[in-house]
């Protein structure tokens, strides 16, 4: 069956890979029309989020806010887009849009005697310019994959890591504990593995929230 889908993402965030055919640069949002297109005509799903020839230039902040949550709120999925300068550091995250987005996508609403419960989540991470996925996963000898969460928003951060129960083994080879099975509520998958297998991580997505209360879930910007 397919899910009613809202991305969460940097719009203009030009500090990702090209895509063929964008002769004058891309953006973030170029890979998000890939996946409206995708949804639309390939797939059962439903994409909840804004198009990119939809103009809320005449919007305020207020009110384009409450169209983003209209939009959530009639959503199961949030896809998180993870990219080079998703985060600006030099503003709080609280003056940002894309915690809010995610804080809205875990929380149970109710608007007009309907509940909407907490979405499933998933984290998909971009390549950069360079086609490296380095700036956020980086692969270590042993293995293994190093998350570098620090540069993520709190709640995104909060997020990952988080189950109660979690299956830590010690590494011999690197001397360090490692991670295994699904640890995250927010797990994280590379471009290149979602977009040739979207299904399998949006089930797997859809499976963590039918088992959310195994994991602790920060829900606050």
């Amino acid at each position: 069956m397919g899910k009613k889908i809202f991305i969460s993402y940097k719009y203009a965030d030009s500090e990702v890979e090209a895509l063929p055919g964008h002769y004058f640069g891309t953006t973030v949002r170029d890979y998000v029309d890939l996946l409206e297109t995708y949804f639309d005509r390939y797939s059962d799903h439903i994409y909840k989020g804004e198009s990119d020839n939809e103009d809320l230039s005449y919007l305020n902040d207020d009110q384009i806010w409450e169209k983003l949550k209209a939009r959530i709120y009639d959503s199961s999925l949030t896809i998180v887009m993870i990219s080079p300068n998703m985060r600006e550091s030099w503003k709080s995250d609280r003056s940002q849009w894309i915690p809010w987005e995610i804080a809205f996508s875990l929380r149970e609403t109710t608007r007009q005697d309907r509940t909407s419960h907490c979405n499933a989540m998933l984290a998909v991470v971009l390549p950069d310019r360079n086609g490296s996925y380095n700036y956020y996963l980086t692969r270590k000898s042993c293995g293994s994959t190093t998350h570098n969460t620090n540069s993520l928003f709190d709640i995104l951060r909060h997020n990952k890591f988080n189950i109660k129960n979690p299956d830590i083994r010690y590494c011999s080879e690197c001397g360090g504990q490692h991670y295994y099975g699904a640890c995250s509520y927010i797990e994280a998958v590379k471009w290149c593995d979602f977009k040739n297998d979207v299904n399998r991580y949006i089930n797997a997505a859809v499976a963590r929230k039918e088992d959310k209360e195994s994991y602790d879930i920060c829900k606050e910007v």
